[in-house]
């Protein structure tokens, strides 16, 4: 009479090093498989962003739209903490995002998580565009107050130069019309010598007399007016 159970019952409930050779290989494989699979699976559970950034770096697409899913909340408010800014930090986010994507194959896993990898690399970003926002901000102070210096600068040139220019022309008035003439002509119109002489049919010697005539009385004039 048979015990309880069939023999194949039995054989299976046998532990694996009783069984033969053939069966007892086939278990340690199957054994194996498992335990690499079980291993794996915890290695993801313990840091699913470094396991979305291998898979990203194989070029596994929908493991970069998990990961945006999952992570892009947090590493937000990450980077908004630092550049006090939404629009920015979007800007930043975005540029974070595209870094991942192109040299995510950086990630060492044996180096620390996944999220702590993403969390790093969104404060050196975020670090970076506040110190750029900064040296642009600082540029155009700059560039703000020399253009208002130079402004400044330019009023104040043509302040003097209308203020001397109408102290000559109240000196031109006191020089007798032929010597005003001649140096209006060859300063306000810019003739030349040859030219005023044609102009007012007069000889040229007599035309560079009264310039300087008439010049060296206007600069005694302007000397004795400031």
């Amino acid at each position: 009479m048979q015990g309880p159970g069939t023999d194949q019952q039995q054989q299976d409930r046998l532990p694996a090093a009783s069984l033969p050779c053939e069966g007892r290989g086939r278990f340690l494989h199957a054994w194996h498989d498992w335990a690499m699979s079980s291993d794996h699976q915890s290695a993801d559970s313990a840091d699913p962003g470094g396991a979305l950034l291998i898979r990203i770096a194989e070029g596994d697409q929908s493991a970069f739209e998990e990961l945006f899913t999952t992570h892009s909340r947090i590493l937000m408010a990450v980077i908004l903490r630092i550049v006090k800014s939404r629009t920015l930090a979007e800007e930043v986010l975005q540029d974070c995002f595209t870094e991942v994507w192109t040299r995510c194959a950086g990630f060492d896993p044996g180096r620390g998580s996944g999220r702590a990898w993403l969390i790093t690399l969104c404060r050196r970003r975020a670090i970076d565009c506040v110190r750029s926002v900064q040296a642009q901000q600082d540029r155009d102070y700059a560039d703000g107050l020399r253009t208002t210096a130079e402004a400044v600068d330019q009023v104040e040139q043509t302040v003097i130069a209308r203020a001397e220019s109408d102290r000559t022309v109240s000196a031109l008035r006191i020089l007798p019309d032929e010597q005003a003439e001649p140096i209006v002509m060859a300063f306000y119109q810019g003739m030349t010598h040859t030219q005023i002489s044609e102009n007012l049919q007069v000889p040229l010697g007599t035309i560079k007399s009264r310039i300087r005539d008439g010049m060296k009385k206007l600069r005694e004039e302007l000397e004795a007016s400031r």
